[in-house]
């Protein structure tokens, strides 16, 4: 007989499968395999075959990055190509506090490593700390300013290792779990003292350079490697390694504003000895918070890892190209959800020589500038000369739905649960990846398809979609407006693609609306109108008001003063869409508004039910979205 392989991960598949191995030989032929003792060898052949198999498959799927679901397996394919996934972010504040030693003789005040103070976030309780010493010198009136130091959520730790170069692949490896890796310093103790500091670029490294690398191992610890005396200096032999970190709670600390001061402070006394270090016991003032805590992060997940990694390498830690972008920053700034870039030259008209970078932070809309600033420095080692970096806010793009579900209420115990649950579902749906990044596109197929799908009392739906922005007005201030869609408006001749809500300007009484009408014969250009609408009448009071261009998705609104609005701060100005498929362009993001903006409505299907299935008294909702509603 000729060797069969068993590689089927079927159990009962495998066991057809020896069965016909055994009758190609002769001594089998006519074996009845299910009524003899012998079907138990070959249940167990089959499910050994079974385990074998499901075990390789296990095996092999663990050896590529996209397939593999352990996060020891994916960090070490990651780490092949030279990515370190990011380890978890404290919390960072920034505080400012007085010590006031006038009367101590005080050359300098020293703010030992350590434990600062205590702050609250989130219901708990978080110790702040720094990694290393603040020193700062006193004033002419004794007083030690300090001024916006930053402090980190958690506590610094230290661990010591012995260099012992008898030691064959020595591993110095941190025990704990949670460490931010950005808090470890590294100090080496031998025939003297030298600070290493963390591996950053390759270049210009040689014997000499005092460097550590960070890689994490099993169980989301860390080990930290060093130079081999040719590429980066190796510590002396019997040297002590002095290894401090911050192990934080990540983000559960973010938003801590409050601080009791818990810190270490010592004074460098000027009639003693300019080294002895004494103790501060009193004169320190209550903390301000300049910034609250912010930026604390999780550990890397094992998705981003296996996008990221990748993609940063086909990088190659430059950025050039638009990807490069997307790739890196999300890599040198972990507090972000979402992030864009293109080039000036896909603008109208060009930009050449800007790329354009909108980021979407995990917490609230924009960044601050602060945050800006830190990313375009740290962008500076990869960028091109000559290629400036422009950061620009996202603008949210709103889509709201009017939807009517028709149902059969024979299946429908409750239609206040039903309600609830197509919201649920529409809402879990906005928050899918197909609409909650950068580039997310609202699909009105599946949209409709998810609906459908929360019962099976659902007989049908209808659901029509418009965009939203919200123009922010500046009051008693002339100015000119642009609100860009970035989708094709519908163009109906008579007007009225766009609806907004009452505001008022200056020289007319009373609330004022804005739409467009179409130029005569034009589907692609039209005119922004202001008009009142009192007792359900239409008067234009501005003719002239802007541009639509309905190609492009964009209105343009000429100055105008505005002095008050109905909402607070806003505008919200509607647009009836060409598509029902809504793209997020450039800095636009998508939000699916499942608020009291959208309607649902529910609809017995009488014909469904069978209360009525000649259909005589049934009236299917309407396809369309009524063009004639003048206001919003």
């Amino acid at each position: 007989m000729s060797f069969n392989q068993f590689t089927n991960l079927d159990f009962a598949d495998l066991r057809v499968q020896i069965k016909e191995y055994l009758r190609a030989n002769s001594n089998f032929t006519d074996f009845d395999f299910e009524g003899s003792n012998f079907s138990i060898l070959i249940d167990t052949l089959a499910y050994n075959s079974y385990i074998n198999a499901y075990n390789t498959n296990m095996v092999v799927n663990e050896n590529f990055i996209d397939s593999a679901t352990l996060r020891e397996n994916v960090v070490s394919l990651a780490r092949n190509i030279g990515y370190v996934p990011r380890s978890k972010k404290a919390s960072v504040a920034k505080v400012s506090f007085n010590v006031d030693v006038s009367g101590l003789s005080a050359r300098a005040v020293k703010l030992k490593a350590g434990v600062v103070a205590l702050g609250s976030a989130q219901g708990g309780s978080y110790i702040f700390s720094i990694p290393e010493d603040i020193t700062v010198t006193p004033d002419t009136n004794g007083i030690a300013n300090f001024a916006d130091i930053e402090i980190y959520e958690g506590n610094l730790l230290r661990k010591t290792f012995r260099v012992n170069d008898a030691e064959l692949n020595q591993k110095y490896i941190l025990p704990n779990e949670g460490i931010d890796t950005s808090t470890i310093r590294v100090e080496a103790v031998g025939s003297g003292i030298e600070d290493f500091i963390p591996y950053s670029n390759i270049f210009e490294v040689d014997s000499d350079s005092k460097l550590f690398l960070i890689q994490e191992i099993q169980d989301e610890r860390y080990q930290i490697v060093f130079g081999d005396g040719i590429l980066g200096k190796k510590p002396e032999n019997n040297a002590l390694l002095n290894i401090t970190y911050i192990v934080t709670n990540g983000s559960l600390a973010n938003g801590a504003a409050n601080f009791n001061f818990s810190g270490n402070l010592v004074y460098l006394n000027t009639t003693i000895d300019g080294s002895t270090e004494i103790k501060v016991t009193g004169g320190v003032s209550p903390i301000t918070t300049t910034q609250a805590s912010e930026n604390g992060d999780e550990i890397e997940s094992i998705d981003s890892v296996k996008y990221l990694a990748p993609r940063v390498y086909s990088s190659q830690y430059r950025a050039v190209t638009s990807n490069d972008y997307t790739s890196l920053i999300p890599f040198l700034y972990p507090n972000i959800e979402s992030v864009t870039a293109y080039g000036g030259e896909e603008l109208d008209p060009p930009q050449y020589g800007k790329v354009f970078i909108t980021v979407k932070p995990k917490n609230g809309e924009v960044i601050s500038n602060v945050t800006k600033d830190s990313i375009k420095n740290d962008l500076k080692k990869y960028t091109v000369a000559g290629i400036k970096q422009e950061f620009i806010d996202l603008h949210l793009l709103y889509v709201e739905y009017d939807s009517v579900v028709a149902y059969d209420p024979s299946f429908i115990p409750s239609k206040d649960d039903l309600s609830s649950r197509i919201i649920d579902a529409i809402a879990n749906y906005s928050k899918s990846s197909d609409i909650n990044s950068f580039g997310g596109r609202v699909k009105y197929s599946k949209l409709l398809s998810i609906i459908d799908k929360v019962d099976g009392g659902i007989t049908s739906n209808i659901t029509n979609l418009v965009m939203r922005r919200n123009l922010v007005p500046l009051y008693n201030e002339l100015a000119n407006y642009e609100l860009c869609y970035a989708n094709r408006f519908h163009a109906d001749a008579e007007g009225f693609n766009i609806r907004s809500t009452p505001f008022r300007i200056e020289g007319v009484n009373g609330n004022v609306y804005l739409t467009d009408m179409p130029d005569s014969g034009s589907s692609t250009l039209g005119t922004v109108k202001f008009f009142t609408y009192e007792n359900n009448t239409i008067k234009f009071i501005n003719d002239n008001a802007g541009r639509v261009y309905y190609d492009k998705g964009e209105i343009i609104i000429y100055p105008v003063t505005f002095t008050s609005t109905t909402l607070e701060n806003r505008i919200e100005v509607e647009v009836v869409p060409e598509s029902n498929d809504i793209v997020a362009k450039e800095n636009l993001y998508i939000v699916l508004d499942t608020t009291g903006n959208s309607v649902l409505t529910l609809k017995e299907d009488v014909m469904a039910s069978g209360s009525n299935r000649s259909g005589t008294r049934y009236i299917p909702p309407s396809s369309y979205s009524s063009y004639k509603k003048y206001i919003r």
